[in-house]
């Protein structure tokens, strides 16, 4: 029999898989179309009778990823009015009280949705855990400030969802008191500022950051210009009510114009350097410190203990930055000759390239570039994240995902660990290769579960003095204290 379920708006009907019910597709705000694309969140719309939520719902507005990411990323572009909808996975004779995850989509808020594959969450159902993923506002609609706008519309439709988590999980057998929100990438980062976040205060109780830092904000005037920009792209002046008038493909095309323009010619006088940093020189729009919704740049929050009361598990995998850099050919083209131009351009800091190197005496430039850059851009952020965390008192498990891939040179890129997350090797795709490690997979899938249980993924908890560092890979368990220390110590 197929499952009913009564949520904000009305009756849902979900189906059953292997012991696991899913309900896809159930919005948790109303349709965010025309002005409204524009405007805080609103309530959910009431229907009548059974919704169908046996599929997953739309995306929001997205391009699919270009070559040649695109035969290495999943995309899933699904246009459609309620596509701020959640995916909830609960076992279909769970009970109640059972802990809950919500997972929140990377995409360098650009793309990104809970229906990839990769991200079905029936493994957790499988382990008692209802998980619960979610699809926001991304791109301008998201995250552009527009005169006449509200900002951080997408981190406002994150914590709306969240209030619907609240309000409705204990009918598929969750406990609202007992929820862990995590996410990668540009989900990290949104964790990391909803940790930071008032608005967000008390709807979740656990956090994991993978792969995303605390300082990935810009300020308000920088972030204009970049919007600015796309509005001079589509032709329309910079307002909430002109885009909200303008086709949405057309702002996507507008969108993709500029991105490349700043990815081309990372000029801060332009774009301005809190847009750079931020954006690590790979996103376009992102989150505002607004005084509001975001008062400050997120990790000077947690050093000051906003999040003291919430364990949390943070990490990177051990060659972030080869995703960026190997498959367009970047790391091909650097030589022994650039390499000191290319750091001193970035602002490396002095003897890096020395100290890389001799810690791997075969690597090429292009590898020692990639490695740098994986240091400043993921793992240097995740530190200062554990760091502040524990220093005001907090829990802190830290991670470093390093089994590599042995797809199209990326080894242990950005993005390779979330299929053994999500215990979904078999639907990954290609980017896992044809035979990827299963126990890997139990172990990873195992500690998330531990973690959104009980706050404890099962090694010791990091800190200043002892940085224990859980390494995942096909050598085993292993924890390690301060991994490659003489490369951090650059940093500092």
């Amino acid at each position: 029999m197929e499952p009913l379920v009564r949520v904000t708006g009305g009756l849902v009907r979900g189906s059953v898989t292997d012991g696991v019910a899913a309900y896809l597709g159930i919005p948790y705000a109303a349709p965010a179309v025309g002005p409204a694309r524009y405007l805080p969140p609103q309530p959910v719309r009431p229907w009548a009778g059974e919704r169908d939520a046996t599929r997953h719902g739309p995306t929001s507005d997205q391009l699919p990823y270009p070559p040649p990411l695109d035969a290495i990323l999943a995309s899933s572009v699904d246009p459609g009015d309620d596509y701020l909808n959640v995916a909830v996975w609960a076992p279909a004779d769970g009970g109640g009280g059972l802990p809950v995850m919500v997972w929140v989509p990377g995409g360098a808020f650009v793309r990104g949705a809970n229906s990839i594959p990769t991200y079905d969450g029936s493994a957790f159902a499988r382990d008692g855990i209802i998980l619960v993923g979610v699809n926001y506002r991304l791109g301008v609609p998201g995250f552009g400030v527009l005169d006449g706008g509200t900002t951080n519309l997408g981190l406002r439709d994150q914590i709306a969802a969240l209030e619907w988590v609240r309000d409705n999980i204990a009918a598929f057998g969750g406990d609202p008191d007992r929820v862990t929100i995590f996410g990668e990438s540009a989900g990290g980062m949104s964790v990391a500022t909803l940790l930071a976040s008032p608005a967000a205060r008390g709807l979740f109780h656990r956090a994991i950051i993978q792969s995303g830092g605390a300082t990935s904000v810009a300020t308000v005037d920088d972030a204009r210009r970049v919007t600015a920009e796309i509005a001079t792209a589509l032709g329309v002046p910079p307002t909430a009510e002109a885009f909200a008038a303008a086709d949405p493909g057309a702002v996507l095309a507008a969108w993709a114009t500029v991105a490349l323009a700043l990815q081309q010619n990372p000029d801060p006088s332009r774009w301005g350097a809190s847009v750079l940093r931020g954006g690590l020189g790979i996103m376009s729009v992102f989150p505002v410190v607004d005084g509001d919704l975001v008062p400050d740049i997120p990790l000077h929050r947690i050093a000051q203990g906003c999040a003291a009361d919430i364990p949390l598990l943070v990490g990177y995998t051990s060659e972030e930055f080869r995703l960026f850099a190997v498959p367009v050919g970047l790391a091909a083209s650097i030589t022994a000759a650039t390499l000191p131009l290319f750091g001193a351009r970035l602002g490396w800091p002095a003897g890096a390239i020395e100290t890389y190197a001799a810690n791997r005496p075969s690597a090429t430039p292009g590898d020692l570039a990639c490695a740098i850059l994986t240091d400043s851009a993921f793992r240097v952020p995740a530190g200062d994240l554990a760091a502040s965390q524990s220093e005001a008192g907090g829990t802190v498990f830290q991670y470093e995902f390093a089994w590599r891939t042995p797809v199209a040179g990326l080894g242990a890129a950005h993005a390779v660990e979330l299929a053994f997350v999500f215990d979904t090797l078999a639907q990954a795709g290609p980017m896992v290769g044809t035979a990827p490690p299963q126990p890997l997979a139990d172990e990873v899938h195992a500690a998330w579960v531990a973690f959104g249980a009980s706050g404890d993924p099962g090694w010791a908890r990091w800190s200043p003095h002892t940085p224990s560092v859980r390494v995942f890979d096909v050598a085993g368990p292993a924890v390690v204290v301060g991994p490659r220390s003489d490369e951090l110590a650059l940093w500092r």
